[in-house]
């Protein structure tokens, strides 16, 4: 009991939780009368034997053969009737069998006293007729409780068929737990005696290290000791009374001059040592050992963080070096507290919206490193990624999942080619061909002066050394933030090699100085694929289109902030070039390109810029681990 309005606390007998009763106490809650007739139906087996009697007979009773739940009796043949007798109201009473608990035919509130006929899914609970017009059950799901009775007794029929039908699982299940207790029996005891040798082997060092530290003492001691009884035996010479004072005392009285020179000579040299002893005292050995002083302020904090060695935590995964291109460059770090893991499992899997079961992770045991490669992925799908770390204490906690999505199409391996058509006084190519660099330089500062006379800054283009001629394609670059205008995309061959023999500028039938992206169709007169198709960045922002072709009259042309990458996919069979920000994969833009002919990869120049192609994974000389021929995990 508690001490506000007497309020009853009681333990939930499935989860042992306290159930606040309030006020009433067991009186507000609903009789179980199943488990009463279970009870009743247990009882009638164990006594089979033991007849009920009838309360109302005069000795000697007889048997009961009927039972009143209104007179919660039971009766014999000739008191039922003499206790109901005709035309009375209790001759309405309808008998059953004989039983010593009586019920009430249906379950009755607990609040209202009526009997119950709907249920509340809200609250999950039966409710009578006054119950459900309460406001506690306003707008609560209400239900006949004869749906209820339906829809749980097929739900329990079907479970208990699934329990029954599976025996055999439960039998194994069964024999695996005790098998696991014995295991766990055995390796606790284990774990126990190893404790125990590891601190008798730290005690047996520590008694080890206690002998040879009081030894060293104890010499040291003793050498001291040695000293000091030898500068007192020097000093006790020197006593009135001792033997080198009354010798010499003797020898003083010789009188025979050789005789004493002889004897003087030797006792003169101990007379002096005596004297400077004397005069120069000090102890020989100092008494103090407070060089033997231990600083076990070290062991003593090691002894106290001395605990079982913990798994590693989950991973932190690096989201500023992980990525997807060709493969899955994946990166993770522990935290900074974290103990030390041996390896590390990495586990993947790809996500189906579509798919009615969630597909097996795929793993990699025993990686080394922090990160690693995940390889031979489906194109335009989401894989979930996780690890865990391992050491002597077994596996930690799974990192947090992280979604990659691969990219739309096959990755297109090229390089830049600087064989034929590009102006070698303004753009530079690493010698790797993956990079490529505006400097306009002097020409660019020509071009500056003649712009003030109408005349035209020039376009500098470079393409790829691959020219597609089907299928699907995608590659990436990144392009310098602070390059002033630079264009991406594709263009046909045969236009690209017109546009290296006549060089465009921005005032070129090509080029419309108001668009935003090329066409390259402002000449045809039934409506065809442009010849180029590029996407415009510059000064850190990327112009986009809502349409084949934006002016700067388009009110709906707008910027948005250059990603790190920049995805291009080239769908050769429908004509179509799309432009996607490389790290979301979202997409920026659309839009149709001319591919009756070979097709290759380009990039313009106006002014100052640099961008850089995006290297395969898979040469990466980061690598670590390639995963591949995984096992699938339960």
């Amino acid at each position: 009991m508690e001490g506000k309005g007497m309020t009853v606390s009681f333990p939930c007998p499935a989860c042992q939780r306290d159930v606040d009763l309030g006020e009433r106490g067991l009186g507000s809650l609903f009789r179980n009368l199943t488990l009463e007739r279970v009870v009743e139906r247990y009882r009638q087996t164990i006594n089979i034997s033991a007849a009920i009697m009838c309360q109302f007979c005069k000795p000697p009773q007889l048997e009961a053969t009927k039972g009143c739940t209104e007179c919660k009796s039971s009766f014999c043949n000739e008191c039922f009737k003499l206790y109901h007798p005709w035309g009375t109201q209790k001759a309405q009473h309808e008998p059953t069998p004989p039983t010593l608990t009586f019920r009430p035919k249906g379950l009755m509130c607990p609040e209202h006293k009526e009997e119950v006929t709907h249920y509340c899914k809200t609250c999950q609970r039966l409710v009578c007729q006054l119950c459900r017009v309460r406001r506690t059950h306003t707008s609560h799901k209400i239900t006949p409780v004869l749906s209820a009775y339906q829809a749980l007794r097929e739900k329990l029929t079907k479970s208990l068929a699934y329990i029954l039908s599976s025996q055999d699982t439960v039998q194994t299940q069964i024999a695996e737990l005790e098998e696991t207790v014995k295991h766990t029996e055995v390796n606790g005891s284990q774990a126990k005696e190893e404790v125990s040798q590891l601190i008798q082997g730290l005690c047996a060092m520590l008694e080890e290290k206690r002998a040879t530290l009081l030894q060293a003492i104890e010499e040291c001691q003793q050498e001291r000791l040695a000293s000091l009884h030898g500068q007192i035996r020097e000093h006790q010479a020197m006593l009135e009374n001792s033997g080198m004072v009354g010798y010499a005392q003797e020898v003083l009285k010789e009188t025979d001059h050789p005789c004493f020179v002889q004897a003087a000579k030797q006792l003169h040299n101990r007379i002096l040592r005596a004297t400077d002893s004397l005069q120069s005292f000090r102890p020989a050995a100092n008494a103090s050992f407070s060089h033997f002083q231990l600083d076990v302020s070290r062991e003593l904090k090691l002894l106290t963080d001395l605990a079982f060695i913990r798994a590693p935590e989950a991973p932190v995964i690096d989201t500023q070096r992980t990525y997807t291109y060709d493969q899955i460059f994946l990166c993770w770090r522990l935290p900074q507290h974290s103990p030390p893991a041996w390896h590390y499992t990495v586990e993947f899997r790809k996500t189906d919206a579509k798919a009615k079961g969630l597909k097996l992770w795929q793993r990699r045991e025993e990686v080394r490193g922090t990160c690693a490669l995940v390889e031979y992925l489906d194109t335009d799908s989401v894989y979930v990624l996780r690890v865990k770390g391992y050491n002597k204490a077994g596996f930690g906690d799974y990192s947090e999942d992280i979604y990659l999505h691969t990219p739309p199409a096959p990755v297109l391996n090229f390089f830049l080619d600087n064989r034929w058509g590009f102006n070698r006084d303004r753009l530079a190519i690493s010698k790797d061909q993956r990079a490529v660099r505006s400097v306009p330089g002097i020409p660019m500062l020509f071009a500056a002066e003649r712009l003030m006379t109408s005349c035209h800054l020039s376009i500098d283009l470079v393409i790829g050394d691959v020219a597609i001629t089907q299928g699907k394609s995608y590659w990436a670059c990144c392009v310098d933030p602070s390059s002033y205008l630079v264009k991406v995309g594709v263009g046909l061959e045969s236009k690209l090699q017109e546009w290296f023999q006549v060089p465009q500028d921005v005032v070129s039938p090509r080029y419309d100085p108001d668009s935003g992206h090329d066409s390259g169709a402002e000449d045809t007169t039934v409506e065809a694929p442009p010849p180029y198709a590029f996407l415009t960045i510059g000064m850190g922002k990327i112009l986009l289109s809502h349409g084949s072709a934006l002016t700067s009259r388009d009110p709906n042309g707008c910027t948005v902030p250059l990603p790190p990458r920049i995805g291009i996919c080239l769908d050769y069979e429908q004509g179509k070039v799309s432009f996607y920000d490389a790290v979301s994969f979202r997409e920026l833009w659309e839009c149709g390109v001319d591919c009756s002919g070979p097709v290759c990869p380009a990039f313009c120049f106006i002014g100052g810029g640099a961008l850089h192609l995006q290297e395969l994974v898979a040469n990466k000389q980061e690598r670590k681990v390639t995963i591949g021929n995984f096992a699938k995990l339960d």
